[in-house]
């Protein structure tokens, strides 16, 4: 329809923004490709993946439902299919306690929340009533996994290296966040804004303590080993679920 034909300069934006994602969300190949090496998931866990493929179904179905938004709705369709193949290969690599508890959570989150959320919101809602409802939702759940790196963040400064903040991330949480904020200062979307306003701000917040600390000399080893296996968790939750 003519009313939600996009602008030359928002569509722009917006290709940028899906090409950004996408990298984003097949950042964590390499950590697939060791998994499958050494057929084990070893101490990752598998929550991050699955929180993402929900945040990645919820706006994929915000992005159907609005008109104007399939931006919003392919590159998430697109983190739909990659996340349920990081799902699919922790669930075949992992131990058979991490099995159970990940297919619980897969049970509990990517579809029975997400189910309700779909048919509540269908049946209870209509029109714009439903799109802010989804929207609402899954901007919480953006605004929850871009403060994720925090707990990054004050490691670095704690132990004085950044071993476990990867730039190339930090970088594209910064570009990803302003780049879909941006967009959504252009089709006036809160929703899309307000969380990945949150998440440039965050990724800047990591670039300036990656500059500060990239060549400090590291205080102790004791914190790094026991975060380095959260950080590597948040290697694949946050890039993202940052995606929008």
């Amino acid at each position: 329809m003519l009313e939600h034909k996009m602008e030359p300069l928002t569509l722009f934006i917006g290709i940028i923004g899906n090409v950004i994602s996408v990298l984003m969300f097949l950042s964590p190949a390499g950590t697939f490709w060791r998994i499958v090496k050494n057929r084990s998931t070893e101490d990752f866990e598998s929550l991050p993946y699955i929180c993402t493929l929900l945040n990645a179904s919820l706006w994929t179905y915000y992005g159907i439902i609005k008109p104007g938004a399939y931006l919003v709705a392919t590159v998430n369709g697109f983190g739909i299919v990659v996340e349920i193949a990081y799902v699919a290969l922790f669930l075949a690599y992992a131990p058979r306690k991490m099995k159970v508890k990940t297919g619980s959570l897969v049970g509990v989150l990517n579809v029975g929340f997400l189910a309700a959320a779909m048919v509540v919101t269908w049946l209870a809602l209509e029109g714009e009533g439903r799109i802010d409802a989804i929207g609402f939702i899954s901007s919480v759940l953006n605004i929850v996994m871009y403060g994720s790196p925090l707990a990054a963040m004050k490691t670095v400064v704690t132990s004085k290296s950044v071993e476990y903040m990867p730039f190339l991330l930090s970088f594209f949480l910064f570009l990803n966040g302003g780049i879909w904020t941006f967009y959504a200062f252009l089709t006036k979307d809160l929703f899309l804004g307000v969380p990945n306003g949150t998440g440039f701000l965050l990724g800047a917040a990591q670039l300036i303590i990656f500059a500060i600390f990239r060549n400090a000399k590291p205080s102790t080893t004791t914190a790094l080993r026991k975060t380095s296996t959260s950080y590597g968790t948040l290697e694949e939750g946050v890039r993202n679920s940052t995606i929008r």
